[in-house]
């Protein structure tokens, strides 16, 4: 009976997500250590709050209404160019690649990935061509991954937790091991997606997207400081890359079921670590995502039976980077019928 009095959590928590990019787009700005802010607030600040503001313990109804969450999704898609923005104008000023450049990059990198792509990847399930898909392409476009809509809409939704899906990791495979599988396995991936679609050559798009990147980074590079532009801009790409790919690590690390064997809510880890689930969309809670894409992020809810991570996304980074303590955290927790 107190279940059906519950009301919903309030959206106003989901703008805790912004905090990334605020602070980055200030340390740009104000340059020198400043620009350190992103990598001390999400590689430092993050895991402490995961573990300080625990685990939600009771799942709210979802809300009627989902404007408000719609029109955050678009505030940190806008966001995210001011994000970019901040840093070639801080780029720009540069001669050399020094310290502070590196940092910039690596926080603007970080905040990429915890912000941007998480936005890219609720748009990307959006109908094609639609205002939020085509936001959706220009996100990921920016940080140099644009193949991944098409990857992870069509082959890893339908493969995920099997050897056809190359986003899956298995139990005996490391993170720095699956990061040199996983990135050209994606793109390839994508490409095979478009080529059984008829369209190969220049006309695949990933071929086209892929293109238009490499033009990109020569038009940085004719500038005078073009080495120190191009370099940033790859570095920062590198940093979102890697952080998205941590997050399809743990997500899916461990649990395999064989191909036509139906997916189910056991293929996917989820947790309800309040910080990661308020800061990242609810991307947490990632078994109702696989078994309904098309669910907006705000409708998500938590499948109790399903394996949980020992902590949040932020908590699990540094565990994760060193694999054998990934492993003894981790592997207690795979479900015996896996």
């Amino acid at each position: 009976m107190a279940e059906n009095i519950l009301s919903s959590e309030p959206w106003t928590l989901h703008l805790l997500g912004l905090i990334s990019p605020i602070l980055v787009i200030s340390g740009n700005l104000l340059g020198g250590i400043y620009t350190a802010m992103g990598v001390i607030f999400i590689w430092g600040i993050g895991p402490i709050l995961d573990v300080l503001l625990g685990k939600s313990k009771i799942a709210r109804p979802p809300r009627d209404s989902g404007t408000p969450f719609e029109v955050l999704l678009w505030i940190h898609g806008i966001l995210h160019f001011f994000v970019i923005g901040s840093f070639f104008i801080f780029a720009f000023q540069q001669n050399h690649i020094d310290l502070w450049l590196v940092a910039a990059a690596i926080s603007t990198g970080l905040c990429s990935g915890a912000s941007a792509i998480v936005t890219a990847h609720e748009l990307g399930h959006h109908k094609p061509k639609s205002p939020g898909w085509i936001l959706a392409r220009l996100l990921l476009f920016s940080v140099n991954y644009s193949h991944f809509t098409t990857e992870h809409n069509h082959v890893h939704h339908k493969w995920v937790a099997t050897n056809r899906d190359s986003a899956s990791a298995k139990s005996d495979e490391g993170i720095w091991f699956f990061w040199i599988r996983t990135i050209p396995g994606q793109f390839l991936s994508s490409l095979r997606v478009h080529n059984k679609k008829g369209r190969r050559g220049l006309k695949n798009p990933t071929i086209q997207h892929f293109s238009l990147q490499i033009i990109t980074g020569l038009v940085l590079l004719s500038f005078s400081n073009g080495l120190v532009l191009l370099s940033g801009w790859l570095l920062l790409s590198l940093l979102a890359i890697l952080t998205l790919e941590y997050v399809n690590y743990i997500r899916h690390w461990g649990l395999r079921r064989e191909i036509g064997e139906r997916q189910t809510m056991m293929h996917s880890w989820n947790t309800e670590s309040r910080w990661s689930r308020w800061s990242l969309l609810e991307l947490t809670r990632h078994s109702h995502h696989h078994l309904e894409a098309s669910a907006p992020f705000w409708k998500l809810q938590p499948h109790p039976e399903a394996p949980e991570l020992p902590s949040g996304y932020y908590a699990c980074w540094w565990p994760c980077l060193i694999p054998p303590i990934w492993k003894r955290w981790v592997s207690p927790r795979i479900p015996t019928s896996n």
